[in-house]
Parts: C-alpha cells; sequence; structure tokens
C-alpha cells in the first residue's frame, strides 16, 4: 500500500483492515448475518474467522 510505504508504516496489510472492520461492525450492533454481508462473507465460520472482539467491548454491551 502506496500510503503505508509514504508513512514508513510496516507490517500493515489489507487484510488487517478487514479484521479490524468486521470486528467495529459487531461493537456497533450489527448480528452477524449484516455483518457477513457487509464485509462479503459466505458464511459465519469464515466472520468469525476475521472478527478480533475486545473484552472491555464486550463488557460495555452487556450495560
Amino acid at each position: 500500500m502506496k500510503l503505508c510505504r509514504r508513512e514508513r508504516i510496516d507490517n500493515l496489510h489489507s487484510h488487517d483492515l478487514h479484521d479490524e472492520a468486521t470486528s467495529r461492525l459487531f461493537e456497533k450492533g450489527l448480528n452477524p448475518v449484516e455483518v457477513a454481508m457487509i464485509a462479503g462473507n459466505r458464511d459465519t465460520l469464515m466472520l468469525m474467522r476475521y472478527t478480533h472482539l475486545r473484552a472491555n467491548d464486550l463488557v460495555g454491551g452487556l450495560g
């Protein structure tokens, strides 16, 4: 990615951004089917592979 080279950011890949985006969609309250459709995943198994939720965010959602 050109921007990463220009800004001297090492070891950032497009799949890292995909992982981050899917995780944030869950944090916003979307359900797995909605997130899978937005992220372009065919099933929720693949979706779970790319999702990395933080414990603090999960606890906050229990409110």
